[in-house]
This record gives structure tokens, sequence and C-alpha cells, in this order.
């Protein structure tokens, strides 16, 4: 008897040690609701190593450490870049590199003169750097702002355009989401707030996706009629 509830009390710990072993492990969500291991980082030096390196503020010295491998995964994870392991990939270099050029912007996103400053106010699309602004002639009136726009197979068309129709409270039938704040200027292509990052890869279904801020303000500053323009290409497109 003695030796039956010794057995059983020996079963009822390793139990308990098993289930907290079990809590232990480090979980992320998966698609469908479900749960899996923290994905592994990967121990190897991508071919943007030192690049991603000095974005990050880490040592540069071209080799994959841990502290690196962490580092990348968690701006992977940040902005939906998968598989967000760690590797310093094109992918990721390509984010990144739109930050740069992003920042680089700073307060004269129309340096170049690219958008039109003959036409009062309008909204300039610059597909090569992923930036919007509202300039009314050479004066900057809002942003620029980042903006996540079509992929490859469903580009943002360029050119001049008009908004013809607004939808605060929009729903796409065609991708059944909701589309915030929507202004559209080219067919189903309109600016909308998304709740995605604007440096989510591939891109989007066309439309200029915007962060809820920033398409708020564009609907609080543009109208139906107002001109729009878009230039530029898309990287990985």
């Amino acid at each position: 008897m003695g030796k039956r509830r010794a057995r059983a009390r020996a079963g009822r710990r390793a139990a308990v040690w098993s289930g907290a072993a079990a809590l232990a492990l480090p979980l992320v969500v998966v698609a469908g609701g479900g749960t899996a291991e923290a994905a592994s980082c990967n121990q190897s030096a991508g071919p943007y190593q030192r690049q991603v390196e000095r974005f990050l503020g880490r040592p540069v010295d071209g080799r994959q450490s841990a502290a690196d491998c962490a580092a990348v995964q968690a701006f992977q994870t940040r902005h939906g870049i998968s598989p967000a392991r760690g590797y310093a990939g094109p992918l990721t270099w390509r984010a990144m590199s739109t930050m740069l050029a992003q920042r680089a912007a700073d307060s004269t996103p129309n340096r170049a003169g690219d958008c039109p400053v003959n036409r009062g106010r309008i909204a300039c699309v610059d597909l090569t750097r992923q930036l919007s602004w509202i300039q009314d002639g050479p004066t900057l009136k809002y942003g620029p702002v980042p903006v996540r726009t079509g992929k490859a197979g469903t580009e943002t068309r360029t050119g001049p355009k008009k908004i013809y129709h607004r939808s605060i409270d929009h729903w796409s039938t065609v991708y059944n989401v909701s589309m915030p704040y929507a202004q559209f200027f080219d067919g189903g292509i309109a600016f909308h707030s998304t709740a995605k990052s604007m440096w989510n890869p591939p891109g989007s279904g066309g439309c200029v996706n915007m962060r809820p801020a920033d398409a708020k303000a564009y609907w609080n500053l543009l109208g139906k009629g107002e001109d729009v323009y878009v230039y530029g290409r898309k990287p990985g497109t």
C-alpha cells in the first residue's frame, strides 16, 4: 500500500512538472487562432547582414549573432514580414531601405518637383518611396506620411487622378474588409485606413493604405473633385 501511494505521489509530481514546462514554452498565435512554439532564429548571416545591422544599431560585423537575430526577428514580426526567422534577406532590407528613403524626405518630399505645383491643392503619391503628402501649390499642407500601395499584379496606377467618391465607413465587397475614410480616385483604388503596418509586404490590392490618423487627416483636408497625382514605381513590382 505504501509503495502504491509513493508511486502515485511521484506520478502527480511528474505531471505538475510536465505542465509547468509546457507553460514555459514561448507560444505565438498562428493563423486560425491556434498556437505554436515561437519560431527559432536562423543562425546564418543574410546577404544584407551588414546593412540590417547598421539600420538596427547593432555592431556591424556581417556575422549573425543571437542578439542580431532577435533584433531582426522583432522587426519582422512588428511589420508582418514572413517568415520571421531573423534572416537579413532582401524582403527585410527592402522594408528598411524604404524607411530610410522616407526619413530622407523630411519636410521637403517634393524637392525633385515630380508632383505638380500648378494645380492648387493636390494629394501626391510617390510609389518609389511609398510616401504621400498634400500640398497647395508648392506649400506642404500635410505629411509626408508612409503609405502601402499595390503589390505586383495589382499595382497602384500612375498618372493624374481626381477624387470622385468618398465613403467614411466603406466596406469592400471585393475583399470583404472595412475601408474607413475611403476616398476613391481611380476605379476601385482609394486612399483608406488600415490596421496593417505600412511596411507589410507584399502590398495592397491597388489602394493606397494609410495609418488611421493619416487617413482621417486626408478625409478632412480633401474633397470630391480634388486632384491626386501618382508617380514612380514601388520596389519589388
